[in-house]
């Protein structure tokens, strides 16, 4: 497949803009081929992981510095968490808060909003539906696709930062209306009740479905948006599905049952409990401080907590009192951080880690190899607070 270039954009290939464009320029011809685009589209927004210097290490952080000199993002470029909140104290080494700081500032020379969160759709304005996007991390790819009627595909870091300097994307796969019709289901032949059973969901369903987009029907039609987010997550995190639906289809149809629930939990579910309690992956929104806060009842946790969420929501929080009763019951509340690949939960310091999210489970037991006891946040609050 041919990839159609503006003049323009040919221009930027050839590097008449300089090197760092026509960099970006080539990886999205690259990707254009790959997904048989025959050209490319400007995005609104650009939202890009690589954030973390546990994801990305010596040789993420060298790159970005390097290419910072340069390059400089063209549209509305926001950002991944990074490894720990700066604001708060911790026992994490000289070298990753230096090599930390040298990523943010690449980021910022770049021209980045450092919003360090993976839930973007929960702190800025969003689009119109149907515009299209370029998000790297892969909760926010799919709840935009699925949830907010945003255009993307599910972009590595790299894709993502080449369209946040160029402003475009390759026209392909998710992006085009004929993609986003779901040619396979998942039907579902047990009880979904909890933000755990939702993420059961999605983990199995990434693994079984092969195509871009899969329906769910009616059972993903009103569920509120720790559900949403929990489901965006662990399918966003098993495979490359991008996007799910609600709409009834006569396609292809997977079976999920009991014993598809029991493969998931036999795989990630791998201690009985943990020392500590982390909750946020994706980041909790108000909605889901508030759910907890009212869950607690005037209760304390029984094991250290660690919550997770973007700096805006947690000021928010602050404002309502919500993080106060929070904070009164235990929990330590974290911001620009996220479970995931978190330097806070390590091996050396926990054996287990106690969590009602399945993306956080497949991170913790994979990376950072730490064993997870996962139940639903119900579950949790019943059992570790007194």
């Amino acid at each position: 497949m041919i990839v159609h270039l503006s003049r323009a954009e040919e221009e930027g290939l050839d590097g008449k803009f300089g090197d760092s464009i026509s960099i970006a320029y080539k990886l999205l011809l690259s990707i254009g081929k790959a997904t048989d685009a025959e050209r490319l589209i400007p995005v609104d927004w650009v939202h890009l992981s690589g954030v973390n210097y546990n994801t990305i290490g010596d040789a993420g952080a060298n790159f970005l510095t390097k290419f910072s000199e340069e390059a400089r993002f063209s549209v509305q470029t926001t950002i991944n968490p990074m490894g720990y909140d700066a604001h708060k104290q911790n026992n994490l080494s000289s070298k990753f808060k230096i090599k930390q700081g040298e990523i943010i500032k690449a980021y910022e020379n770049m021209g980045s909003v450092p919003s360090f969160s993976c839930t973007p759709y929960e702190l800025f304005q969003l689009p119109e539906r149907g515009h299209n996007v370029s998000f790297a991390e892969s909760n926010a790819a799919v709840m935009a696709n699925s949830v907010f009627g945003l255009q993307t595909n599910k972009e590595s870091s790299l894709s993502a930062l080449a369209s946040a300097v160029t402003g475009k994307a390759p026209y392909s796969d998710l992006r085009m209306s004929s993609n986003r019709d779901s040619k396979i289901k998942i039907k579902i032949d047990t009880d979904l009740n909890s933000e755990l059973d939702y993420g059961i969901l999605g983990y199995f369903a990434g693994k079984a479905v092969k195509e871009s987009c899969v329906s769910f029907g009616p059972h993903v039609s009103n569920i509120d948006m720790y559900k949403a987010k929990s489901l965006a997550a662990a399918l966003g995190t098993s495979g490359s599905c991008g996007m799910f639906s609600n709409k009834e289809i006569d396609g292809e149809a997977i079976s999920f049952g009991k014993e598809e629930v029991k493969s998931v939990m036999d795989e990630l579910n791998s201690n009985e409990s943990g020392e500590v309690i982390a909750l946020g992956s994706p980041q909790l929104g108000l909605y889901e401080l508030e759910l907890i806060s009212n869950m607690m009842g005037g209760k304390k946790f029984s094991k250290k907590c660690m919550i997770f969420c973007a700096r805006p929501i947690y000021e928010k929080a602050c404002s309502s009192g919500i993080a106060q009763k929070l904070e009164s019951a235990g929990a330590n509340i974290i911001c620009d951080a996220c479970t995931c690949l978190s330097p806070l939960l390590t091996h050396d310091e926990y054996d287990g880690v106690i969590t009602n999210s399945i993306k956080a489970a497949h991170y913790l037991n994979k990376s950072n190899r730490v064993s997870v006891c996962l139940s639903n946040i119900k579950s949790i609050i019943k059992e570790y607070t007194k």
